[in-house]
């Protein structure tokens, strides 16, 4: 297959280099307006519309800025091209639903969008245990995941909310989200407080939400860009036992080593003793390529994205904006 990307920051560039590194598959020309041709190896699009008008192209990867996303999927998607796109899955639930029905008219072409924590093999390892039923039901969630921001920050157009459409949690705190709904399938209710007392720019710099299902299975997330340090905490706690994720392998290495935490052997309720935990550290991060993977199958096989579809994508949104409407 060969392929096209719209946009080529950082996630353009991680997305080149995962298709090219497997056998069959190549990026043949990239849009970007701020990318010279000589510093690429492919050719250079005048606009998307170049891509998408490209027969020779079969999909595209979408690595735009916020405020583009929805109107460069639907028109890949009406190209016939099949679409990966980076999240977050536009900006509101409208746009959700005009991809959507984009995808609807062009039954063929494959849409996914990039949640790649999901892909983490600590990740994986905590949803087997979980469905195992091996500690019981899952009871609550609790997960935080922070950092500062660079000192150029206020001039990246993450930091606007006409081209963001929100801030570190649209940003970085969906992951989260999108990984308390891997674990437990929907939410119903959602309470938050959102604050903007440090940066005070027209996006929030942290969320602080709780959110909970029919099962009565609850959620907490904090999600901050004051926290002054890098941190990834994920802990999941069962009727006997617990799941804890802390750190993160990530390209800088800033949130640390991969650590999954599993605990063994309790002792009779209602006292909660352990005489062992299990203990993992990953040293190696492959879920960019896990998750590109699992779009080309289904797309070889023509069967429905199984991760990061747009049925995922209309439940994290849908949340999300639960979320702002509590600013």
């Amino acid at each position: 297959m060969k392929f096209g990307i719209i946009g080529y920051g950082k996630m353009g560039k991680v997305r080149e280099e995962v298709i090219n590194n497997i056998p069959g598959h190549e990026v043949v020309k990239i849009y970007d307006p701020f990318v010279e041709e000589i510093n690429i190896g492919v050719r250079v699009a005048r606009d998307h519309i170049d891509i998408l008008n490209d027969n020779e192209i079969d999909a595209v990867f979408i690595c735009s800025p916020n405020h583009m996303i929805s109107k460069y999927v639907v028109e890949s998607l009406d190209s016939g091209k099949h679409v990966f796109c980076e999240k977050p899955p536009g900006v509101s639930v409208r746009q959700v639903l005009e991809m959507r029905e984009a995808e609807k008219r062009n039954p063929g072409a494959k849409l996914m969008f990039g949640f790649n924590h999901r892909h983490h093999e600590s990740i994986i390892r905590s949803k087997q245990l979980i469905d195992s039923g091996k500690y019981g039901k899952l009871l609550w969630l609790r997960g935080r995941y922070g950092k500062s921001v660079p000192p150029d920050f206020g001039s990246n157009w993450r930091s606007k909310k006409e081209l963001a459409g929100g801030g570190i949690f649209l940003d970085q705190g969906i992951h989260m989200l999108d990984l308390f709904l891997m674990m437990c399938g929907d939410f119903e209710e959602a309470k938050a407080f959102v604050s903007n007392l440090y940066w005070h720019s027209d996006i929030e710099d942290n969320v602080f939400a709780i959110f909970r299902n029919k099962e009565g299975q609850v959620a907490s997330l904090h999600s901050t860009m004051t926290q002054w340090r890098h941190l990834f905490s994920l802990e999941m706690f069962l009727e006997r036992g617990y799941i804890v994720i802390n750190g993160l392998l990530t390209s800088t290495g800033t949130y640390g080593e991969e650590q999954l935490t599993v605990a063994e052997n309790r002792s009779v309720a209602p006292a909660a003793t352990w005489s062992s935990e299990e203990k993992i550290v990953y040293k190696i991060d492959s879920s960019w390529e896990t998750e590109v993977k699992m779009w080309l199958e289904a797309i070889k096989k023509n069967t429905k994205v199984p991760m990061g579809n747009s049925d995922d994508a209309l439940k994290l949104m849908t949340l999300v904006e639960k979320v702002y409407a509590q600013k």
